[in-house]
């Protein structure tokens, strides 16, 4: 019976967060981007275009109200693509990779087991901001293997 568990556990810690990790990237880079940047870049250019026949009492030239009514939206519409295409998966892979794996591979077991199992993963954070996300993946996958065989002996 606790070799039965072990290996559920070991399957849910290796597939589930794969699966999960893959689900997401594919559609924070190729699904997620095209729509709100479409309708983000219509409705910018509809606005700088608003924003440029708007009569400014101290502006008088049309071509810096066309220069300031779209000067500020490249710079929102850049930081934007880069948080979604960037920081937000990297995040999101952070703790679907790391704490879901660990939290999958101990739960049939005691609370001794979470206490060591989270503190032995502390340096996968480090490695985590430092490394490819991947090769973070793939620790948190060994680490999680590690501890549901080793701490259930």
């Amino acid at each position: 019976m606790e070799s039965l568990i072990i290996k559920n556990t070991i399957y849910l810690s290796i597939s589930f967060p794969l699966f999960i990790y893959i689900y997401l990237s594919l559609f924070l880079h190729i699904y997620l981007p095209l729509h709100p940047f479409i309708y983000l870049s219509i409705y910018l250019s509809i606005f700088s275009i608003y924003l440029s026949f708007f009569n400014y009492s101290y502006l008088s030239i049309p071509f810096l109200h066309i220069y300031l009514s779209i000067y500020p939206f490249s710079f929102i519409h850049i930081y934007l693509s880069l948080f979604l295409h960037i920081y937000l998966p990297r995040l999101l892979s952070f703790y679907l990779s790391i704490y879901l794996s660990i939290y999958l591979s101990i739960y049939p077991f005691s609370f001794i087991h979470i206490y060591l199992s989270i503190y032995l993963s502390i340096p996968l954070i480090y490695i985590f901001f430092y490394l490819n996300p991947v090769f973070a993946l793939y620790l948190s996958i060994y680490l999680s293997i590690y501890l549901s065989i080793y701490l259930s002996i």
